[in-house]
């Protein structure tokens, strides 16, 4: 039997390296991913020209790469799992082979490989661990569970109710929620709308119309980017900020006489002017923010 426990140490340590990177970047940079050292020297982690990388030293695929403009249709699939589809091979070659058939050895083996979601050129956000499921010949893709659990349905294509809900609500922590996360903080330069702080762990991306509502949809112009507790300060009606891009903080708040995070920290901001994208496509829609203030201002 295949000994895997050297490979999978190093899977283990590529992913610990990823999400530390990660932690203080809202991206990874394809420059960085081309020479990253997590404990055996440096290695490139990401292919120059294709979406699967399959370094020889390894049994299976390592990484894939997930274009959501890109040409293949990959992406959700049921809004449980996600979609993969083969790399295009030439005409009369067989389509299963090539790359694929290392993806197809990561199923094989039940592997753990990183998905690279790009959201802008040579900007990646890190999805792991994700394991191949299922290959669908017939459509020419791989089925991948974003969630480990996920990998011992019976058939993940084929879920109970209960399943897919809870595959659903890990799709859009996994997936959505940073690749949301790293456009939003990427639109606001890596700082927060408020306040301007430039600390990017301490930065959140919020939605102005909650993800569960109708008008939620996870894109830069319903996201504003703001620190910790300005973001606490805007889910609890505390600060609001108005459709002419004003910050406002609720009056109780304002009359109130405490220590200095109260008055620097919110006091200070009523008034204050709403540091926005450069780009006009980035910027927070109005309509959207004009619902929201009504809320904050309904709030008391």
């Amino acid at each position: 039997m295949l000994d895997l426990s050297d490979e999978i140490s190093k899977r283990n340590a590529l992913m610990h390296a990823l999400a530390s990177e990660y932690a203080v970047s809202p991206t990874l940079t394809r420059e960085w991913l081309s020479r990253l050292d997590f404990g055996w020297g440096p290695e490139r982690i990401i292919d120059t020209s294709k979406g699967i990388w399959n370094p020889s030293a390894y049994a299976a695929t390592l990484t894939i790469v997930s274009n959501p403009d890109g040409e293949y249709d990959d992406g959700d699939h049921g809004g449980s799992l996600y979609r993969y589809s083969y790399e295009k091979r030439p005409a009369g070659q067989n389509p299963q082979g090539g790359s694929n058939s290392k993806l197809r050895e990561a199923m094989r083996l039940q592997l753990p490989i990183v998905m690279l979601r790009k959201v802008a050129g040579g900007h990646f956000v890190p999805i792991m661990p994700v394991y191949v499921v299922k290959e669908e010949p017939e459509h020419r893709r791989f089925l991948l569970a974003l969630d480990e659990s996920l990998r011992f349905l019976p058939d993940p294509a084929d879920q109970s109710e209960a399943q897919r809900l809870y595959a659903e609500r890990i799709s859009r922590q996994r997936l959505h929620q940073p690749e949301f996360r790293a456009r939003v903080l990427r639109a606001y330069d890596e700082r927060c709308a408020v306040c301007v702080l430039r600390k990017v762990p301490l930065l959140d991306a919020a939605h102005i119309i909650a993800d569960s509502a109708d008008e939620g949809s996870p894109v830069v112009t319903n996201g504003l980017t703001l620190c910790k507790i300005h973001h606490a300060a805007y889910d609890e009606n505390i600060l609001g900020i108005s459709p002419d891009y004003i910050v406002h903080i609720n009056d109780d708040v304002l009359a109130e006489v405490d220590g200095p995070m109260l008055n620097y920290g919110l006091q200070k901001m009523d008034q204050r002017e709403l540091w926005i994208p450069r780009r006009g496509q980035e910027q927070p829609d109005r309509e959207r923010l004009s619902a929201r203030f009504e809320a904050f201002k309904n709030a008391g």
